[in-house]
């Protein structure tokens, strides 16, 4: 009589699971079914799984849960000093009573956002009642130089006209009425503050007394912009009457925001500072071209590229014409450059000295600008600067003069 082998014994590691329909040796022999010659099945197999199966039984005891906002288990850090923003708990209920239920999503935040950005647009253009900032500055007239110095100290409040909340500031000078490109000074660009620094001085050249009592200095704070165009801040207006000749004034103004009214004018041609001297050691006049001042605009980019031209007349051929070097794209030249006329001082006395200021072009003609005469012919200041030549020798005499019509070629002069 054969006996059927029991089954191997469960195995000890976890991952076999034993069947539960095995039978013991014992349950098998006492069966009343089986025979002598019968054979018992075989045992099933183990159940296998996957590790992956198995770490995921284990491992993972539920759902994961969505995490509603991830920032919100970090701290926020701000460059720059700001209001930290309500509460989430409220802006879930402002949500829920704009759009009278729950669950807005991503469509909410796109409304909020448009909602945030109109707030914005409606504080910047109430002009009227945000404060602009300050601006601190002096003034100093040198009359004897024929110069106005300008210096920039600083300005405080600056309003923030970056999305960091702050400022790119930089100030710009205007002389009023005039040309604004041959008029325009600017200190440098400070970044990133809304109390800037300066302490930068500018110079108006070729200012003389009467230019006091009619021009005014406009002064605008401007935020540069890399990507689009400068932001006009705010500006303040000095009128140069109440500046006495010699004191350094300094002002403390607030910025304000002045409508800007056009002024047709007619156009000023600019000045140049010349000065002469006889030499009766060489028996030769000396002619020193320094520098002009608010010439007008001759390019299409608002710029001149200017350069003067100097005759003795009546003309002595060649050597009685001289001119300077050109300057490239720029209303305020300095030239700094002299040249020598051979003649005794009795025949001077009967020239003509003609100073005309052009505009180079490359390839077409040169562009009149203005010019100035000196000699017997002239009159007012300029022949009082020619008589001071000839009485002080060996001095070197410096005057202002403002170009005029004097000297253009036919096609410029007027009918």
């Amino acid at each position: 009589m054969s006996v059927s082998k029991p089954p191997p014994p469960p195995s000890t590691s976890h991952l076999a699971i034993p069947p539960s329909s095995a039978s013991t040796p014992s349950s098998s022999a006492s069966s009343p079914s089986a025979t002598p010659h019968s054979i018992a099945p075989p045992p099933p197999s183990p159940v296998k799984i996957s590790m992956q199966e198995h770490f995921a039984i284990n491992v993972c005891p539920g759902p994961i849960l969505p995490i509603p906002q991830i920032s919100d288990f970090f701290p926020r850090f701000h460059d720059y000093p700001c209001t930290p923003p309500p509460p989430r708990e409220k802006k879930i209920l402002k949500e829920e009573t704009f759009n009278g239920e729950t669950g807005g999503g991503y469509k909410d935040g796109e409304r909020r956002g448009e909602n945030e950005g109109d707030k914005e647009e409606l504080i910047d253009s109430d002009d009227e009642d945000t404060y602009l900032g300050t601006l601190e500055f002096s003034l100093l007239f040198d009359q004897e130089n024929n110069c106005l110095h300008c210096t920039i100290h600083k300005a405080k409040g600056l309003k923030a006209m970056d999305s960091n909340g702050l400022a790119d500031p930089y100030v710009k000078l205007h002389l009023l009425p005039g040309a604004s490109k041959a008029n325009k000074l600017r200190t440098k660009t400070l970044k990133n503050t809304l109390n800037p620094v300066w302490n930068e001085t500018l110079v108006y050249h070729g200012i003389t007394a009467a230019d006091m009592t009619t021009k005014t200095l406009r002064l605008c704070v401007c935020d540069m912009d890399r990507l689009g165009r400068n932001e006009f801040i705010g500006e303040v207006r000095v009128a140069l009457k109440k500046l006495k000749e010699g004191e350094n004034k300094r002002y403390n103004m607030g910025l304000e925001r002045i409508a800007q009214v056009r002024v047709f004018l007619c156009p000023q041609r600019g000045r140049i500072l010349v000065s002469l001297c006889y030499n009766t050691e060489k028996g030769c006049l000396l002619v020193g071209i320094i520098r002009c001042a608010h010439l007008a605009a001759m390019d299409s980019n608002g710029y001149s590229d200017p350069f003067v031209k100097i005759v003795l007349q009546p003309d002595m051929g060649k050597k009685s014409k001289y001119k300077t070097s050109v300057k490239k794209k720029t209303l305020n030249p300095e030239f700094n450059e002299e040249f020598s006329y051979e003649v005794s001082l009795d025949q001077l006395a009967k020239k003509t000295l003609e100073i005309t200021v052009w505009d180079y072009d490359l390839g077409m003609s040169n562009d009149f600008i203005g010019g100035v005469e000196l000699g017997i012919n002239a009159s007012g200041q300029r022949l009082r600067h020619w008589f001071e030549c000839l009485k002080n020798k060996g001095k070197k005499v410096e005057y202002w003069h403002t170009l005029t019509q004097q000297g253009a070629p036919s096609s410029d002069k007027p009918d």
